[in-house]
C-alpha cells in the first residue's frame, strides 16, 4: 500500500474512533437515512430500555425503548446477536446469549421505534447502529424483537428499584406522609399524617373530597405498611384551617391493589389550586405497622407462630426468595406469571407494604426441596398467597433456577443516619463509626472496639446502610485512611445478624477495650451478592456406613486431630477405631463464589495429606443424643475448597492442585468422599442407642453467606453396637418448627424398617 493510502486509513480510523463515543451519548431524531446522524442543537433525547412480555425471566424479554416520551419496540428485521449484545449492555448485563424474533414474548404496543438495526456489537448505544431511523418502520408488532441476556451484571450496575407501572413522572414523583402531631414527628416509623405528593414545584396536598379507604391502602402500602385504619379527622380539620394548603390533586380513585398512587386514576387541578377543594381539607392517612415495626414484642412472636410464608436469602428485611409451607415442608414458588399483584400479597401477609419489585429467575438465590406453587395469579385483595389461584407443580414444570422473589416497601426508620463507614477504597467498605449522644446531649461520631467483631455484626451494619450483604467483619483497620474520630464509644458488640440496626445488638454498658486505638477499630466490607452453601442431605443418607479402621492406618488422621480424645490412650499401632463414614457434597446455590476468608499467604501446608488448609474449620460433624448432648464429634478442616463438578453450562474456576486458587463457584459443588481421611465421626466410645447426626457447614461464620439457616443438616440414627441406620436426613430449616420438634423427640427405628 502507498504511504499516502496508509495516511488516509489512519485519518479515517482516528475520525471514527473519536466520533463513535460522541454518538453513543447522543440518541438521534426520527430520520429516514439508514445511517443515523447526531441530535440537533435542541438537545439530546433521553433513551431508556426495559424488558417486557410473558413468559420470561428477569434477564430476557421483548426489548422496549423509551424515546420522545414514549415506549416502543424494535423490529426483528436484520436483527442479530450483535444487536442483542449492545442492548443487553444498555440494560446493565455483561452480554447477550441469544435473541428472539416474531414477538416470542408477546406483541408490544405503541411505536415501533427501530427497524433494520445493524450493530457490529461493540457500540456503546443502539442509537449509533445502522437502521432505517427513529420511527421509520414497515413492521407490525408481530415482528417485535426480544433479547436473552447473560445473567451477570456489569460492574457497578445497581438493580433498578423503579416500580413497573407506566406513570407520568412529571406529575407524581414521590409520595409521603407528613406527621402533624409534635410527638409523631419524632417517632419512627411515621404511621399517620397528611398525604403529600411531589412534583416539579415541590410538595403539595391532595383534596380529601371523595377520598376512600382504598386510596389509603395504596398509600400505606407505599409507606411499607400492610393495612390502613380510620383517622380522627376533627383535629386535622382544625389544623387545615390554619394552614395554607396547595392542592395538586382533587380526585383519586384507586382500586386498592395498585402498588403506587401514580398508577391510580388521578385528576389534577388547573388554575387556582386552593379553591379547587371545596372542603379545604387535605387527605389524611393512618396506617397499621406490621409486627416487625410494632412496639409490642408479642406481635413479633405472633407473626413467627402463624406464618406459612417466609422470605429467604435477601440482604434486607422485606426482600428475599418466597417460600411457602405446605403440610410441614417448606418449598418455593415458580416464577411463571409472577407479578407485582402476587408479590404484594406476599409482602402484606408478612407485615410489609406493597411490592416494590417482583423478581424472577432465582434473583435471591435458589431454594431447596419442593416447588409448591406455579402460575400464581392474585387479584391483590387476598390475605394470603394460598388464597390466590395457582397450579400444583411437577419437577418437569419448573426448576429452582426459576424461584420467585420479592422486594417489599418497608417503613422508613432512619437507621442509616446513626452509622457510617469511612476510609475504604469504595463506599462498600470502611471503618465503622456510630453516632453517639453524650451526657450533655451533644452528638458526635465514635469508633467501635474491634474485639469480638465478626460477620454477624458486619451483616447488621451493611443492612443498616443499605449496602447488601456482609463480606467481612474486620477487627483491625490500620490499613485504611483514618478520620478525625479516634475515641472508642462502643465495645462488646454482639449481634444475631437479624437486627435492623446496631442499636438493637448487645454491647457493654461501659466501654471496655484492650486495644483502644483507631487501628484496632471495627470495620466492614459489604457486597451486593453473597454465596450460599448447602449440603446434599440425601447423599449423606445413602452413603453412611461403619468402618473399623486399624490404628496403623490412622497416624495421619491423628496428627490432624480427626479422632476422639480416647485415641491418645490407645495401644498404637495395635487395635482399631470405629468410624461413622459418609460423603459430603456441598453446593453453592448463592449469587457469589464462596472464597476462604484467609488469603493464600496464610494457608497452612499439611505434609501428611499433601495439601493446603484454607480455613481452620470448614464443617462440624456431631453425633447427639435426643436432648442435644454431643456424644461424639468430628471436624473437617478445609482440605481444599474446589469445584468437583458443576451444573450444565457452568465452568469450574477453583482447583487445589499446584497451590491453585480455592473456592466453590456458584452452581458448582465440592465433594468430600466417604473414603478420604477425616470424613467421619469417631464413634468408638459410643454406646448403642438412638441419636441425631448433625453436619454444620461454615459453623463459625468465617465466610459471609446470604443465608446461614440452611447450613445445618440433621438425620435420625439408630446404632445397635454393630450396624447403623440413618434416615430422615434434611436441611435444618426444611420443615416447620412443629415438625422439627417432633423430629428431635423421634425414638428412631425399632428394626431395619423406619417406624
Amino acid at each position: 500500500m502507498e504511504p499516502c493510502q496508509w495516511l488516509l486509513h489512519i485519518v479515517v480510523f482516528l475520525h471514527n474512533a473519536w466520533i463513535q463515543p460522541c454518538f453513543a451519548q447522543t440518541p438521534l431524531p426520527v430520520h429516514s437515512s439508514p445511517t443515523p446522524t447526531p441530535q440537533t442543537a435542541q438537545g439530546p433525547e433521553t433513551l431508556k430500555f426495559r424488558l417486557s412480555g410473558f413468559p420470561r425471566k428477569h434477564n430476557e424479554g421483548r426489548i422496549e425503548v423509551f424515546y420522545k416520551d414514549e415506549w416502543g419496540t424494535i423490529c426483528d428485521d436484520d436483527f442479530s446477536l450483535a444487536n442483542a449484545h449492545v442492548l443487553c449492555r444498555q440494560l446493565g448485563f455483561v452480554s447477550a446469549t441469544g435473541w428472539a424474533h416474531s414477538a416470542k414474548y408477546g406483541k408490544g404496543t405503541g411505536k415501533i421505534w427501530l427497524d433494520n438495526v445493524q450493530c457490529s456489537g461493540s457500540e456503546r448505544s443502539v442509537s449509533v447502529c445502522k437502521s432505517r431511523g427513529w420511527g421509520n418502520s414497515d413492521c407490525t408488532h408481530d415482528e417485535d424483537a426480544g433479547v436473552i441476556c447473560k445473567d451477570e451484571r456489569l460492574p457497578g450496575y445497581m438493580d433498578s428499584n423503579v416500580i413497573e407501572v407506566r406513570v407520568d413522572e412529571n406529575k407524581v414523583e414521590e409520595v409521603r406522609l407528613r406527621p402533624v402531631f409534635t410527638m409523631a414527628t419524632k417517632r419512627m416509623p411515621v404511621t399517620e399524617g397528611v398525604v403529600e405528593v411531589k412534583n416539579k414545584d415541590g410538595w403539595a396536598q391532595i383534596c380529601d373530597n371523595g377520598w376512600t379507604p382504598k386510596n389509603s391502602r395504596v398509600v400505606c402500602g407505599m409507606m411499607g405498611f400492610p393495612h390502613e385504619k380510620k383517622v380522627n379527622k376533627s383535629f386535622y380539620k382544625l389544623y387545615a384551617e390554619r394552614q395554607k394548603n396547595h392542592f395538586l390533586v382533587h380526585s383519586v380513585a384507586c382500586l386498592g391493589t395498585e402498588v403506587h398512587l401514580a398508577a391510580c386514576p388521578l385528576e389534577f387541578n388547573n388554575g387556582n389550586a386552593t379553591e379547587s377543594c371545596a372542603g379545604g381539607m387535605p387527605a389524611v392517612v393512618s396506617c397499621v405497622p406490621g409486627p416487625l415495626y410494632a412496639q409490642s414484642s408479642n406481635m413479633r412472636k405472633k407473626l413467627k407462630m402463624q406464618s406459612t410464608i417466609r422470605l429467604k436469602g435477601g440482604a434486607k428485611h422485606g426482600e428475599g426468595r418466597v417460600e411457602v409451607l405446605k403440610g410441614s415442608e417448606w418449598g418455593t414458588v415458580c416464577d411463571d406469571r409472577w407479578n407485582l399483584l402476587s408479590a404484594s400479597v406476599v409482602c402484606r401477609e408478612l407485615g410489609f407494604g406493597s411490592a416494590k419489585e417482583a423478581l424472577t429467575g432465582a434473583r435471591m438465590g435458589q431454594g431447596l426441596g419442593p416447588l409448591h406453587m406455579n402460575e400464581v395469579q392474585c387479584t391483590g385483595h387476598e390475605r394470603s398467597l394460598w388464597n390466590c389461584r395457582y397450579k400444583n407443580i411437577t419437577a418437569e414444570d419448573c426448576k429452582h433456577t426459576e424461584d420467585a422473589s420479592v422486594r417489599c416497601n418497608v417503613p422508613y426508620m432512619g437507621f442509616e443516619k446513626t452509622v457510617r463507614i469511612l476510609g475504604g477504597r469504595s463506599r462498600y467498605e470502611g471503618r465503622v463509626e456510630v453516632l453517639y449522644t453524650e451526657a450533655n446531649g451533644t452528638l458526635r461520631w465514635g469508633l467501635i472496639c474491634g474485639e469480638g467483631w465478626g460477620t454477624e455484626e458486619a451483616m447488621v451494619v451493611c443492612r443498616q446502610l443499605g449496602l447488601g450483604y456482609a463480606n467481612h467483619g474486620l477487627q483491625e483497620t490500620w490499613y485504611w485512611d483514618s478520620s478525625n474520630v479516634t475515641e472508642m464509644v462502643m465495645s462488646g458488640v454482639k449481634c444475631t445478624g437479624d437486627e435492623m440496626s446496631l442499636s438493637q445488638c448487645q454491647n457493654h454498658r461501659t466501654v471496655s477495650c484492650q486495644k483502644a486505638t483507631a487501628r484496632f477499630s471495627a470495620g466492614v466490607i459489604c457486597s451486593e451478592t453473597a454465596s450460599d452453601l448447602v449440603l446434599n442431605a440425601p447423599l449423606v443418607q445413602q452413603t453412611t456406613y461403619i468402618e473399623d479402621r486399624p490404628l496403623h492406618m490412622l497416624y495421619c488422621a491423628a496428627e490432624e486431630d480427626c479422632l476422639s480424645k480416647s485415641a491418645a490412650k490407645a495401644n498404637w499401632p495395635y487395635g482399631h477405631r470405629r468410624l461413622l463414614r459418609f460423603s459430603s457434597q456441598i453446593h453453592n446455590i448463592g449469587r457469589a463464589d464462596f472464597r476462604p476468608k484467609a488469603g493464600r499467604h496464610s494457608w497452612v501446608w499439611h505434609a501428611c495429606h499433601g495439601h493446603y488448609h484454607s480455613m481452620d474449620i470448614f464443617t462440624h460433624y456431631d453425633l447427639m443424643s435426643a436432648n442435644g448432648t454431643k456424644v461424639a464429634e468430628g471436624h473437617k478442616a478445609s482440605f481444599c475448597l474446589e469445584d468437583t463438578d458443576c451444573e450444565e453450562g457452568v465452568s469450574k474456576r477453583y482447583e487445589c492442585a499446584n497451590f491453585g486458587e480455592q473456592g466453590i463457584t456458584v452452581g458448582c459443588w465440592d465433594l468430600y468422599r466417604h473414603d478420604i481421611d477425616c470424613q467421619w465421626i469417631d464413634i468408638t466410645d459410643v454406646k448403642p442407642g438412638n441419636y441425631i447426626l448433625q453436619v454444620v457447614i461454615n459453623p463459625n461464620y468465617e465466610v459471609a453467606e446470604s443465608d446461614f439457616t440452611n447450613n445445618a443438616m440433621k438425620c435420625n440414627c439408630k446404632y445397635d453396637g454393630h450396624r447403623i441406620w440413618v434416615h430422615n436426613c434434611h436441611i435444618g430449616d426444611a420443615f416447620s418448627e412443629e415438625a422439627e420438634k417432633k423430629f428431635e423427640k423421634y425414638p428412631g427405628q425399632l428394626n431395619n424398617q423406619i417406624s
